[in-house]
C-alpha cells in the first residue's frame, strides 16, 4: 500500500483517527496564569518509534528546563501529545483533536515527512504556526507560509539527501559512470529520490535501475538481485528504518558491492539499527544531520548528559544523537520565536521567524527562506568503517566508527573507496 499523501487525499481524512486521551502527557499545574499548551503528535509505537521516543524526551527536556526557568510570557508550558503509531492515517485526526478539543495554543509537528504532510492542511485551516521535525520538503506542494522545517536540508532539501554521496563519487579516480536508485513507496523516500534524480544529471552518471518498492517489503533479496543484474557501480537507496536494516542485510547476505552505496537511509543513524547491523555498515556512505564531533558537540554537551542520565530508564535510544537533540532544538526555536516577538499570536510568530535567525544547540545562524526550509544547509555525508560484530555502546558513542566526509569544513577523513576496501 502507498504511503504518499496528496492534498486532495487528507483532507478526506479528518477525523478519522481514534485516540486515546491516556496517551496525551498533561502534568499538574500550579494555580495561576493559564499554561501554555503545545500540541503534537510523536512516533511512539511502529516503525518510527525508535527516532520518535527520542524526539519526545527531548522535548520533555525543554519544557522542564524553560518551567524551572519561570516558563514563558511567565506562563508555564505544558506539552499535549498523541501516539501517532507511526501511521499517517492517524494524523488528521488527531491535530484535529488538538486544536478543536484539547484547545492549544500551538502546534508543532512530530517526527518525519510521512507524519508531517498530512498536518499541514489541518493547521492551514487554523492558520497556525507549524515546525516540522526531520520532514522532507513537505511544504513543497502547499507552500504554506507559516510552516517552518527543523531539518538542516537547505534550500534544495530533496537533493541535499545525496548530494554529498554525488559530491564523494564525482571524486574518485577513475570516476564510476552508472547508478541504480531504489526507493520505498512512502513521501520521505520518493521526495529523496527525485533529489537523487536531479543529482544523477547533475553529476554526469547514468542510471541503470530506478524503482520502488512497497513500504510493507519483508525481503529484500529481490530487489537486490535485480539491482546486482543491473551492475551498477553506485546504489543510492531512499528508505526508511525497517527497510534500511533489510537492505544492507540482503546485500551483505547476497555479497553485492557496488563502489558506492547507501545514500538517503533513515534509520542507520539510530543506536538500535547499529547494533543490529554492525560490521555490515562498513563501507556505507549515508546522510546525517548530526554527529558527536567535539566541534558539533561542544554547545550540546550539557543536554546531553541529561538526556543519556535518563534514557536508560525508559528503554529508548541511550545516545539520542539522531532525534533527541533536535526534538530539543525545535522547541529552542519556537521559544526564541514566542520571546523575540512576546506573542504567542501565530501571525506575529510566523513574522518574527521569517525576518530572525536562530540558534540551537544542534545548529546555530539558521535562518528560513523559501517554503520555510533553511536558507543554508547543514547535511552531513559519512562513511562508516572498521566495525567489528563486538561494537558496543561506547562504539556508537564517539566517531571512531565513522568519517565525515562532506561538506568540506565538517570533514573528518576522506573515504574508502571502493566499497569493497572497507569491507575486509
Amino acid at each position: 500500500m502507498s504511503l504518499r499523501i496528496s492534498r486532495r487525499g487528507i483532507n478526506a481524512g479528518i477525523g478519522a483517527a481514534l485516540i486515546s486521551p491516556a496517551l496525551a502527557r498533561a502534568p499538574a499545574f500550579a494555580q495561576g496564569a493559564a499554561p501554555i499548551k503545545i500540541g503534537f503528535s510523536m512516533a511512539l509505537t511502529g516503525p518510527l518509534a525508535a527516532n520518535g521516543k527520542q524526539a519526545l524526551l527531548g522535548a520533555q527536556i525543554w519544557q522542564e528546563q524553560v518551567n524551572a526557568k519561570g516558563g514563558l510570557l511567565g506562563r508555564q508550558v505544558q506539552l499535549v501529545n498523541y501516539d501517532d503509531q507511526s501511521n499517517p492515517a492517524t494524523i488528521p485526526g488527531i491535530y484535529t483533536k488538538l486544536l478543536d478539543v484539547d484547545k492549544v495554543d500551538l502546534v508543532v509537528s512530530g517526527y518525519a515527512t510521512n507524519m508531517v504532510a498530512p498536518a499541514i492542511p489541518v493547521v492551514m485551516q487554523k492558520g497556525k504556526v507549524f515546525i516540522g521535525l526531520f520532514a522532507l520538503d513537505a511544504n513543497g506542494e502547499f507552500h504554506y507560509p507559516k510552516y517552518f522545517s527543523m531539518l538542516p536540508s537547505g534550500p534544495t532539501p530533496r537533493e541535499s539527501f545525496t548530494e554529498g554521496f554525488f559530491q564523494v563519487a564525482s571524486a574518485q579516480s577513475p570516476k564510476p559512470q552508472t547508478i541504480a536508485i531504489a526507493a520505498e513507496d512512502a513521501d520521505f523516500s520518493h521526495n529523496a529520490a527525485e533529489g537523487a534524480r536531479n543529482n544523477v544529471k547533475k553529476y554526469g552518471f547514468k542510471s541503470v535501475y530506478d524503482k520502488t518498492y512497497p513500504p510493507n517489503t519483508t525481503d529484500f533479496s529481490p530487489i537486490i538481485r535485480a539491482i546486482q543484474a543491473a551492475n551498477p557501480d553506485l546504489v543510492v537507496f531512499c528508505s526508511y528504518p525497517l527497510s534500511s536494516v533489510g537492505l544492507l542485510q540482503s546485500a551483505n547476505e547476497l555479497g553485492f558491492k557496488p563502489k558506492m552505496m547507501g545514500g538517503a537511509m533513515v534509520g542507520l543513524q539510530a543506536t538500535v539499527f547499529k547494533d543490529k547491523l554492525k560490521s555490515k555498515l562498513n563501507g556505507v556512505v549515508n546522510y546525517e544531520t548530526w554527529v558527536p564531533s567535539p566541534k558539533l558537540m561542544a554547545p550540546a554537551a550539557d543536554f546531553f548528559k541529561t538526556y543519556q542520565s535518563r534514557a536508560p530508564g525508559q528503554g529508548i535510544d541511550p545516545l539520542g544523537y539522531y532525534l533527541g537533540g533536535w526534538g530539543y532544538a525545535y522547541f529552542q526555536v519556537l521559544q526564541q520565536a514566542i520571546e523575540g516577538a512576546k506573542s504567542i499570536n501565530d501571525d506575529k510568530l510566523a513574522d518574527y521567524m521569517r525576518s530572525h535567525s536562530f540558534n540551537t544547540i544542534m545548529a546555530s545562524g539558521i535562518k528560513f527562506g523559501k517554503n520555510g526550509e533553511w536558507t543554508k544547509s547543514g547535511m552531513l555525508q559519512v562513511q562508516y568503517h572498521g566495525i567489528t560484530d563486538a561494537a558496543n555502546l561506547e562504539t556508537w558513542r564517539g566517531m571512531s566508527y565513522q568519517t565525515v566526509l562532506t561538506p568540506a569544513d565538517e570533514a573528518t577523513g576522506k573515504v574508502i573507496y571502493p566499497y569493497e576496501k572497507a569491507q575486509g
